[in-house]
């Protein structure tokens, strides 16, 4: 019974729907058009166009700075070279031994060292980020490549070094 309540009333449903349909296509009434209208194209402004000039060169006041900066840096870079195998002697020897033995002293003092052999890497990163800040804020564009890219450099050199100080500290017990 209830199934056959629920056909007649889909059917009647059915009937309904489609004959209104019927009913819009026979009355003559057109589908709106779908093309653009007069007041559509009023407002298509075109944006104006801002003229951006490139950085000029690096002013010759920075320029000093950026190479002894750069020279800073490699200094330091070769200072951590040359303390680096000291140091990773001096944590395999320590691997073992517990927290405050000598030998882990030892290991901490070695990682100190090459910590503190850097320290003109990044302070010269310090100031480079300084001066880059600066001149993006006065919006002084000229040189603003050469700075990042040196920046990038002495980044790329810090970020290396970190990752040896962290594997070195890594072996030690207690890190």
């Amino acid at each position: 019974m209830t199934r056959t309540l629920f056909l007649a009333g889909f059917s009647v449903a059915l009937s309904l729907s489609l004959s209104a349909c019927a009913a819009a296509q026979g009355s003559g009434a057109a589908a709106p058009s779908l093309a653009k209208r007069p007041v559509e194209g009023r407002f298509d402004v075109a944006p104006p166009t801002v003229a951006v000039t490139p950085p000029g060169p690096l002013p010759t006041d920075l320029a000093g700075r950026l190479q002894r900066w750069d020279a800073d840096a490699l200094a330091a870079q070769q200072a951590f070279a040359a303390e680096r195998g000291n140091t990773a002697s001096l944590v395999s020897a320590a691997a073992g031994s517990p927290v405050s033995s000598e030998r882990w002293v030892v290991a901490q003092q070695a990682i100190s060292r090459l910590i503190a052999a850097r320290a003109p890497l990044t302070n010269a990163l310090a100031d480079i980020d300084r001066l880059y800040l600066e001149r993006s804020i006065d919006e002084a564009v000229d040189g603003l490549p050469d700075i990042y890219a040196l920046r990038e450099k002495i980044s790329d050199t810090a970020s290396a070094q970190d990752a040896i100080i962290q594997a070195l500290s890594d072996q030690l017990p207690g890190e």
